[in-house]
C-alpha cells in the first residue's frame, strides 16, 4: 500500500467517523433545530471535515436544515455555514436507533 492509498483509507474512516459524531451531537435536543455552528464548536474537526459530512447528511436525508433567520427549509450550497441550523428527519432517528443501516455513517 503506497502513501496515497492509505491518505485515501484514513481520510475515508474520518468520514464515516465525523458523520456518525455530527448525528449523534444534532440528537442531543432531538426536537429542536441546532445550529452548525453550535456543533462545530462542540466537536474536535475541521471546518471543511463538517461541512463534507453534513452535505452528505443533508442529501441522505437524515437531517433537516434551515436558514437561522428566515427559519426557511435550505442547504449547504446555497447558505453559508454559519447561518445554518439542523435537526434530524424521520430517517435520522432510524439510523441511530439501528432500523436502518448506512456504511458512511458510524452510530
Amino acid at each position: 500500500m503506497d502513501k496515497d492509498e492509505l491518505n485515501r483509507r484514513i481520510a475515508a474512516g474520518n468520514f464515516v467517523e465525523n458523520n456518525g459524531a455530527i448525528l449523534r451531537t444534532i440528537n442531543i435536543l432531538k426536537v429542536k433545530f441546532n445550529k452548525l455552528k453550535s456543533i462545530s464548536y462542540a466537536l474536535d474537526v475541521e471546518r471543511g471535515d463538517i461541512e463534507k459530512s453534513v452535505n452528505y447528511l443533508y442529501e441522505a436525508g437524515y437531517i433537516h436544515l434551515r436558514h437561522i433567520d428566515t427559519k426557511r427549509p435550505t442547504s449547504l450550497a446555497d447558505t453559508e455555514f454559519d447561518k445554518l441550523e439542523a435537526k434530524l428527519t424521520q430517517k435520522g432517528i432510524q439510523l441511530l436507533a439501528g432500523v436502518i443501516e448506512d456504511e458512511c455513517v458510524e452510530v
